[in-house]
C-alpha cells in the first residue's frame, strides 16, 4: 500500500510554539515535531558552499543527535549539497565572469556526504539534488545536463532513493520524464518560483510519474521576499491562503497513491505563511 508523507522543509522555527512545539525556546525541536509528523526535510546541508573555500558537510554530531530522537518509523528527506549541484559560485554582479564550480556533480564529494548522513541510513527517504535555474552559460543544453546527471547517478553507491529537482520549467518535457526513468531517479516536483503548477506538470506527464514508487512535491510559494515581509518571518499563520490551490494538489496526491506510488509532500513556511497550518488544510483536503 502506497504511503503518504507529510511534512515541513525544514523544523527550527520558535514561531510555531503552540502549532507544533510546547514552547518557543529551551526544548528539542526536533524531537517534538517528530510526535506531530512522520517526515521532515533537512535543508541546513544543503548550504555547504559559497565560494572557493572550504566545503562546509554535515557534521557527525548533528546527524547522530537527530537519529536519536526520531522513531523507527519517521523519514528524512535530505538535499544532497550544493557542493555537489551549482555548476558554477554563487555570484553578486551579473557582468562578472562566471567561476566555475570545482566539485560540480563530484562523486568523491557525494561518497564523503553518504558517509557522514550513514547513521540516518535505516530513516532516510529520497536525497534529492536541487539545481537552481540553469543559463545557458552555466548549462549548454538539458541534454548536456542530463548526460552529466546520469554519470553521476551510475558512479553513485547503491541502496538509496537518489531524486532530483530542476528549476528550468522547459526541462519539464517527455525526454527529462525518459531520463528519470532510465536512471531511476525520482521525481522532485516545485510548486512555486517560476515554475509551472505541480498539478500542470502532473496532468501533462501524469503516466511517466506514476511509473515510479516514490514521488516529491515541494509547496515554495511564488514570493519569497513578499511573504516574509507580509510575516514578519512569524511562521504562525496563513498569510496569504491558497485555498483554490490545496484541493488541485490534493487530488494529484491521491491519483499518485491509488496507482501505488508513494509521496512525500514537504512544505515549506513561505508557501501560506505558515507550514503546520497549510498541512492542517491540506489534510482536510484529502479527506473530502
Amino acid at each position: 500500500m502506497a504511503e503518504l508523507r507529510l511534512g515541513t522543509c525544514s523544523w527550527k522555527f520558535p514561531s510555531w510554539a503552540g502549532l507544533v512545539y510546547s514552547q518557543a525556546k529551551g526544548i528539542d525541536y526536533l524531537a517534538e515535531y517528530a510526535q506531530q509528523y512522520d517526515s521532515v526535510e533537512i535543508d541546513q546541508w544543503f548550504w555547504s558552499r559559497f565560494d572557493l573555500g572550504e566545503v562546509k558537510l554535515p557534521d557527525p554530531d548533528d546527524v547522530a543527535a537527530y537519529r536519536a530522537v526520531v522513531s523507527d518509523t519517521f523519514r528524512f528527506t535530505v538535499k544532497a549539497p550544493n557542493s555537489v549541484t551549482l555548476t558554477h559560485l554563487y555570484q553578486q554582479e551579473k557582468d562578472v565572469p562566471l567561476i566555475a564550480n570545482p566539485s560540480f556533480l563530484s562523486v568523491a564529494l557525494m561518497e564523503t556526504f553518504l558517509r557522514l548522513i550513514e547513521p540516518l541510513h535505516d530513516v532516510l527517504g529520497p536525497i534529492m539534488f536541487q539545481f537552481e535555474y540553469l543559463n545557458r552559460k552555466k548549462m549548454v543544453s538539458q541534454e548536456r545536463f542530463q548526460w552529466r546527471m546520469s554519470e553521476l547517478v551510475a558512479a553513485l553507491p547503491g541502496g538509496y532513493g537518489y531524486a532530483i529537482e530542476v528549476r528550468n520549467a522547459p526541462y519539464l518535457n517527455a525526454a527529462y520524464f525518459s531520463f528519470l526513468e532510465r536512471t531511476n531517479l525520482i521525481p522532485v516536483l516545485i510548486h512555486g518560483y517560476w515554475m509551472p503548477p505541480v498539478w500542470e506538470v502532473y496532468e501533462a506527464h501524469r503516466q511517466a510519474i506514476q511509473g515510479h514508487d516514490t514521488a516529491v512535491i515541494r509547496l515554495m510559494g511564488p514570493d519569497r521576499q513578499g511573504i516574509e515581509a507580509l510575516t514578519g518571518k512569524a511562521w504562525d499563520r496563513r498569510a496569504a491562503p491558497k485555498d483554490e490551490e490545496l484541493p488541485r494538489i490534493a487530488g494529484m496526491v491521491q491519483d499518485l497513491l491509488r496507482v501505488g506510488t508513494n509521496v512525500y509532500v514537504n512544505v515549506n513556511n513561505h508557501y501560506e505563511g505558515s507550514a503546520p497550518l497549510t498541512i492542517q488544510r491540506l489534510r482536510a483536503a484529502l479527506e473530502d
